[in-house]
């Protein structure tokens, strides 16, 4: 219960002991509340209302100014004001033996809109009064009441110090306490107790935020260049810069950032840096608390746009402005990183080896270790040896037992990266380093991402420079650029490592052939580096490369091969993901596209490594399967000929022959001949002889009375198959892609062949929604799921799956695109592209459609990139042949356009049989 206080007791007045002589009467009259409580208006509704009205002019004056420091800084003073007032309307009846102690960063005086206030109540031992713990219970609700989010503790000095010895968050917490009511000599006694004196001395309590550090980092993958990143807990963001005042005032006791600078651990420019990078930060996270209305750090999608446009970001002809805006995010915390780590580092030096004699070796005049980090022999080395530059991380490369750069060497390269000029890249010495760094057999991905950190790789290749930060606002590519860059070459490079040869075996062979591997480096150190241009980033691409590896000294013949695979790094990817390549003539023309073997190795394995760079979610065992059929066609076509290789009929020929063989037949059994006849071509090129085998028992067997034939494909690569087999019957292919949706697996891939007869085949390649392979038991469950739907005849009206679709992908709508075309390998056929926004039940929708245009499915190859659906379908009318006129082209167009285009709701429209 609330009571005036009538004893006097010594107490802190926050307005004297933090920000001496800060006052601001409009964000807090004192006045107003012993006016309002004189009045008789409840303790409660006044503080809540000073509390909420607070607030709200601190809302607006951020939206004003957006001038972060200042709103972090006001808020902490406006809640020392409430607390300070509500504590002093309690009668504390052993006011020495009781302090109220700021800690976290309210501590620091630091509170972002909805960050928690973090207190601890502080007894020098435990109280003898009943009515003091009453008093802080009541003291506590009182504070939810007036919507004050509080983290409280409530400890005696003696538990106060077990519990920061026992934990390092505790000791932290607490090395950030800030007395705001109370006995000083209280305070300083719980400083004294937990001082480095007694308990986790200066490293210790460095190497136990070192690994908290690892540990957090780890959670995000050790990459601060997510979609969504975390401002607070994400590489480079304010934990990490937090993490740095922690130390320097567990050691130095120092109180401000700018300490640093005085003990000569920062310069006077980078501090500024720091502290502009922390500003920075600081208004993205005040602005998400007011836009989410809660304590939200992430930068999901949701706030991108919004936090652009209200930091002045805006679309032009080739960005985004949330592009932009998150370009800026990223540079900021790739600089805010770089100073961590060079500070992280001093630290360690001071703290760890500060007592410890330096191990020191010499490896040339430029260049030696120091405990076991690379350094310059004098400070004018870059200066009077510009081209060190680039040998230091070509030395770190073939010294393995070198931990990084020296913090004081860190320093001078950033120092001195502007001698990287014209004369700089005319230097025989400088070109010649940069290709020993290409080639040396390991270390290449650390070199590249140091030199990155460093701006050292932006600074030799400025059209590097431009994608560092750059990111592509979608779902597909989830890191930027100059990140997605170098995870291409990593992966490049573990194709080449012994150790890592049980990854990929079939790409770790390959990469053996390869005359010049650091031919496939350069390719891809390009392959994206026009991206954000404007224009076709894979041509300007080729140009870019072109010009580099021709003045550079490479020999005509490797400058054209690197050109080649930065201009053609896609269409492995496109050809395998959207044409058949059962079709013998689809390989053929691929073939003659990329016209040689060796090319096809090297573009083979620049394709992978890019998938998996892209997306750790993109790459699955289909995707696997998949291009390496595409590879391992493409390659015999490419070593026998178009005209022996792969001729249509010699291939099924092969398989028929084999067929039998399995069925122990000869080539005179009518039946069988007579069934192979029905199944017609497409059938032979989609299946293997043991499938052949297996499957003409199955269908010798089967009766037009039977339930329809639904079987697995036990051999299929990348991905469970399921055959059906069954009566021709208008609605198969919505009924089965209905049916498979509703089973929550992702159809990659399908045919529907109609026989001679009045049966049709249909085939249907399903992983599981997050892309791997469905269990034996999941293969049964959907088998029997397709059983049961396939051989009821009753009919139900049509409606769209309805789950809940992704957050993520409400903020990437794709506008629905349909084109048509004749396909160029079957005349009688339509190629029909469907671009659109994925969503759960897409698949089905556009087979109901072809219900209601009378539209018959051939093939369609399947593929998803993020939020964006590119489907390609081929397609009939009911007679199998091309859909010629205009008005049935339409027709169709407007009814997907509706399907697609409309909600989740219910659509009532043609039956169908399921």
């Amino acid at each position: 219960m609330l009571t005036p206080c009538s004893q006097s007791h010594p107490v802190i007045d926050p307005e004297t002991m933090y920000r001496t002589h800060y006052t601001d009467s409009q964000l807090f009259d004192p006045q107003q509340i012993v006016d309002a409580l004189k009045s008789g208006t409840p303790a409660i509704k006044v503080f809540r209302e000073i509390l909420q009205r607070g607030h709200e002019i601190l809302k607006a004056r951020y939206q004003s100014h957006h001038n972060a420091s200042e709103y972090v800084k006001q808020r902490a003073w406006l809640v020392d004001q409430i607390l300070w007032r509500v504590w002093q309307q309690y009668s504390w009846r052993e006011p020495e033996n009781i302090a109220l102690i700021a800690v976290g960063g309210y501590g620091r005086g630091e509170l972002h809109p909805s960050s928690d206030v973090d207190i601890m109540i502080l007894f020098a031992r435990e109280p003898s009064d009943p009515a003091t713990l009453s008093n802080v219970e009541s003291f506590i609700m009182f504070l939810w009441d007036i919507r004050l989010e509080v983290g409280h503790s409530v400890r005696t000095l003696e538990e106060c110090a077990e519990e920061a010895a026992a934990d390092i968050t505790t000791a932290t917490n607490l090395v950030e306490a800030r007395l705001l009511i109370g006995p000083p000599e209280l305070f300083r006694t719980m400083q004294a107790r937990i001082s480095s004196e007694f308990m986790w001395t200066s490293k210790e309590f460095f190497e136990a935020k070192v690994q908290e550090r690892i540990e957090r980092h780890r959670k995000y993958h050790d990459t601060a260049y997510n979609l969504e990143p975390n401002v607070k807990e994400g590489p480079g963001g304010l934990r990490d810069i937090q993490m740095i005042g922690w130390v320097a005032k567990r050691h130095f006791g120092a109180t401000t950032l700018y300490d640093l600078v005085q003990h000569g651990f920062l310069t006077e420019f980078e501090y500024q840096s720091l502290v502009a990078g922390q500003e920075f930060i600081w208004r993205i996270r005040c602005q998400l608390h007011l836009l989410a209305g809660r304590r939200e750090d992430r930068l999901l999608f949701d706030y991108q746009r919004p936090l652009a446009t209200i930091f002045g970001f805006h679309d032009d002809d080739a960005h985004l402005g949330v592009e932009s805006f998150m370009k800026q995010y990223y540079r900021t915390i790739m600089e805010l990183g770089t100073l961590n780590d060079m500070l992280m580092q001093l630290f360690q030096e001071v703290l760890l080896y500060g007592d410890a004699p330096a191990s020191i070796y010499a490896l040339n005049k430029r260049f030696r270790v120091h405990n076991d980090f690379i350094e310059v022999t004098y400070d004018k080395v870059f200066l009077h040896y510009p081209f060190a530059l680039l040998e230091i991380f070509l030395l770190m490369q073939q010294h393995p037992e070198i931990k990084g750069v020296r913090a004081s060497t860190i320093r001078l390269i950033r120092q001195y990266k502007w001698l990287i000029d014209y004369a700089f890249h005319k230097d025989l010495r400088a070109r010649s380093l940069f290709f020993e760094i290409i080639r040396q057999p390991q270390g290449l991905t650390h070199a590249l991402r140091n030199m990155n950190r460093y701006g050292i790789l932006g600074a030799y290749i400025p059209a590097f420079g431009r994608i560092v930060g750059q990111m592509q606002y979608d779902l597909f590519h989830v890191y930027t650029v100059d990140q997605h860059t170098i995870f291409v070459i990593r992966n490049l490079r573990r194709f080449n490592m012994v150790e890592h040869a049980e990854e990929f075996p079939f790409c770790s062979k390959i990469a053996q052939t390869l005359p010049k591997p650091e031919l496939l480096y350069l390719a891809g150190l390009f392959h994206d580096i026009a991206k954000g241009r404007g224009g076709d980033h894979s041509q300007l691409g080729e140009l870019e490369a072109l010009h580099f590896c021709e003045s550079h000294g490479l020999s005509d013949y490797d400058s054209r091969l690197v050109g080649w695979l930065v201009k053609n790094h896609l269409i492995i990817s496109t050809t395998a993901q959207r044409q058949d390549i059962s079709d013998p003539e689809v390989i053929n023309a691929f073939a003659e596209r990329i016209g040689d073997t060796v090319r096809l190795d090297y573009l083979y394995l620049l394709t992978v490594a890019d998938i998996r760079a892209t997306n750790p979610t993109l790459w699955n065992s289909w995707k696997d399967s998949l291009l390496a059929e595409l590879y391992r066609k493409t390659k015999h076509v490419l070593r026998y000929g178009t005209e022996k290789a792969l001729d249509k009929q010699v291939r099924i020929q092969e398989i028929q022959n084999q067929a039998r063989h399995l069925l122990g037949i000869r080539e005179d059994d009518a039946r069988i001949t007579g069934l192979w006849l029905d199944l017609g071509e497409n059938y032979f090129l989609r299946s293997s002889p043991n499938d052949v085998a297996r499957e003409t028992e199955a269908m010798l067997q089967h009766s037009a009375n039977d339930a329809p034939l639904v079987l697995e494909r036990p051999d299929k690569q990348g991905g469970t198959e399921v055959l059906i087999y069954t009566l021709d019957r208008d609605y198969l292919f919505a009924d089965t892609t209905y049916c498979l949706e509703q089973q929550h697996v992702n159809i990659v891939d399908a045919y529907v062949v109609p026989t001679q007869r009045e049966y049709t085949i249909g085939g249907y390649t399903i992983l599981e929604e997050d892309g791997t392979e469905l269990s034996r038991e999941r293969i049964e469950e959907v088998l029997q799921s397709l059983r049961y739907a396939l051989n009821r005849d009753n009919s139900v009206p049509f409606c769209p799956i309805n789950r809940r679709v992704p957050r993520q992908l409400k903020h990437f709508p794709v506008p629905t695109r349909i084109t048509f075309a004749q396909d160029p390998h079957n005349s009688s056929l339509t190629l029909m592209e469907v671009i659109t926004t994925d969503r759960p039940g897409v698949l089905s929708r556009i087979a109901q459609a072809f219900v209601s245009c009378e539209v018959r499915l051939h093939k369609a190859k399947i593929a998803t990139f993020g939020s964006r659906v590119e489907d390609v379908f081929y397609i009939s009318d009911m007679q199998d042949q091309l859909l010629h006129s205009a008005d049935q082209l339409d027709s169709l167009r407007e009814q997907l356009s509706v399907l697609l285009d409309a909600d989740l709701s219910p659509i009532p429209n043609h039956p169908l049989s399921i």
